[in-house]
């Protein structure tokens, strides 16, 4: 029996090795000159690839359900797996990172077992075709191979200079699959204001809250970074997805934001006791406590302030706004080229829940960043690449 990878990224490598045994062939066809290109920029090359809290609410899907079997299968595995080739750990926060702090140590433990388990990997072939006949036949930019199993681990549409420009999903299509819209997540948002150079280069903790037509959607707490488009930054990240569906289906999005989230009173009751405690400062000294200068300076020049005012001279209720709701609409996120995973992707009910074998192809798997689920930030998408790999590779070898 032999098993065809397509793709030699981090769902494909352990789909590759799960897939391996005595008893057939796998081999890997990665399109760049090298495998793991993604995975080496994985947390800024440090390489989050797990998370202790590996919850449902981490997640997005159409089809939560199937995603939730799949953890049940799957996740009790991730780290036995690690440890058994050769990956020591350590963990802040509840993220998991090697010891060593490279993401190079889990590319470089992954291709030794690879390397071990006598898996051959075929480099820049960039698969144009897929045939199912009686067995599969995959045309690539330079040769024909057979397979009688497939695992297409082909990624997204994210960041595509690392190879993954979406051609995966061209594929399935032309083997009978839907998709369901890809759009990019985790990403910066863009806004609709003209005042964002005044306030580009801020790095800030704070609170932003999404709001969809008006509705309060979610909450997410960190650092983030004012931009001359708009905002970014972790906490932005994780809210992207949300915000990319709805621009879709043409729903108003907003970001509020909290610049004071220390503050757990009543901002203008606050200010107040300031202004009694720092009696001859104006209104610009005060927020210079705990304000940018920028956004300092921002506010003033939205309101169109005198320098020298002073707090009980102004409308109060319009700085305490802009202090803890600071409100802007969001018109687009960045492109692919700027998102590290996309949303969509294959439909999780056009496979098998407990194999992601193809309901529409036999002996056609899937994985990873190719099917309709994207995470959090945190080593949620890597996550599920270890997951999702592990399970169509175990599936894949049954009966072979």
């Amino acid at each position: 029996m032999r098993i065809c990878i397509i793709g030699g990224g981090a769902s494909g490598l352990v789909a590759a090795i799960s897939a391996k045994s005595n008893n057939n062939e796998v081999f890997i066809l990665e399109r760049n000159n090298k495998c793991g290109k993604k995975l080496l920029l994985t947390g800024n090359g440090r390489c989050n690839f797990w998370n202790e809290n590996q919850d449902l609410s981490f997640y997005h899907s159409h089809n939560l359900e199937i995603l939730e079997n799949i953890f049940k299968l799957e996740k009790d595995k991730v780290l036995p797996f690690f440890k058994r080739i050769g990956i020591i750990s350590k963990v802040k926060d509840g993220y998991y990172y090697p010891f060593s702090n490279q993401a190079t140590a889990i590319l470089n433990a992954l291709l030794t077992e690879i390397n071990k388990l006598n898996i051959k990997i075929y480099c820049d072939e960039l698969v144009t075709n897929i045939k199912k006949e009686k067995n599969f036949i995959i045309t690539t930019n330079h040769k024909t191979y057979f397979a009688d199993k497939v695992i297409l681990a082909t990624g997204s549409k994210a960041y595509p200079k690392t190879g993954s420009d979406g051609n995966g999903y061209n594929i399935a299509k032309s083997l009978g699959h839907t998709l369901i819209p890809v759009l990019p997540a985790l990403t910066s948002l863009i806004g609709c204001d003209k005042f964002y150079k005044n306030w580009e280069g801020i790095r800030t903790e704070c609170e932003v809250s999404l709001y969809e037509n008006n509705q309060f959607i979610k909450k997410e707490k960190g650092e983030i970074q004012l931009t001359n488009y708009g905002v970014s930054g972790i906490c932005i990240f994780n809210l992207s997805s949300q915000v990319a569906l709805g621009l879709q289906e043409k729903k108003k999005e907003e970001i509020k934001i909290n610049f004071v989230p220390w503050c757990r009173e009543n901002i203008r009751d606050w200010l107040d006791k300031q202004e009694k405690l720092l009696k001859d400062y104006n209104l610009q000294e005060m927020l210079e406590g705990f304000l940018n200068y920028k956004l300092i300076n921002l506010i003033f020049k939205l309101e169109k302030l005198p320098k020298d005012i002073k707090w009980q001279n102004i409308k109060k209720e319009k700085i305490a706004n802009y202090l803890t709701n600071f409100t802007i609409e969001i018109k687009d996120t960045k492109s692919f080229d700027n998102a590290q995973v996309c949303q969509g992707g294959i439909p999780l009910d056009e496979v098998d829940a407990n194999t992601l074998e193809s309901k529409i192809v036999k002996d056609l798997y899937f994985t990873g960043e190719i099917l309709d689920v994207d995470g959090c930030c945190g080593g949620y998408n890597l996550g599920f690449a270890w997951m999702s790999g592990m399970l169509a590779g175990e599936s894949g070898k049954k009966n072979a």
